[in-house]
């Protein structure tokens, strides 16, 4: 009933910035929260970023000072502008939500998105 739309993947040289949104769509009365994980192959997924409605945000120590995650909460949109991409910045990187569906109950849902793949190579 909620979907999570990403996109701004790609292939991006060492050096280079990408960005990325999440759109979320459907049954919402208020998103809680929204951030960014990432998956490489064989690795754990990991928690890249993340921002509340409120405007908290934190960061993987990894991606500190070259990441920056912003909202438009009109949009129900997440973004994650990188820059100084890293050849171990490469997986695939998933959006998340913690979602309020309804004004009469304030039950939080979790939803994912499907992926979208980075890939930082020479």
């Amino acid at each position: 009933q909620v979907q999570l739309l990403e996109s701004g993947g790609g292939l991006v040289q060492p050096g280079g910035s990408l960005r990325l949104s999440c759109a979320a769509s459907g049954s919402i009365f208020s998103i809680n929260a929204m951030g960014w994980y990432r998956q490489a192959p064989g690795k754990q997924r990991e928690l890249v970023a993340g921002t509340t409605k409120v405007g908290n945000t934190n960061y993987a120590d990894s991606v500190r000072g070259r990441f920056t995650i912003s909202r438009d909460n009109a949009k129900n949109t997440v973004y994650l502008q990188m820059n100084s991409l890293k050849p171990e910045d490469t997986a695939v990187y998933y959006c998340r939500a913690r979602v309020r569906k309804y004004e009469r109950d304030s039950y939080e849902y979790e939803y994912w998105g499907q992926g979208t793949q980075v890939t930082v190579s020479s």
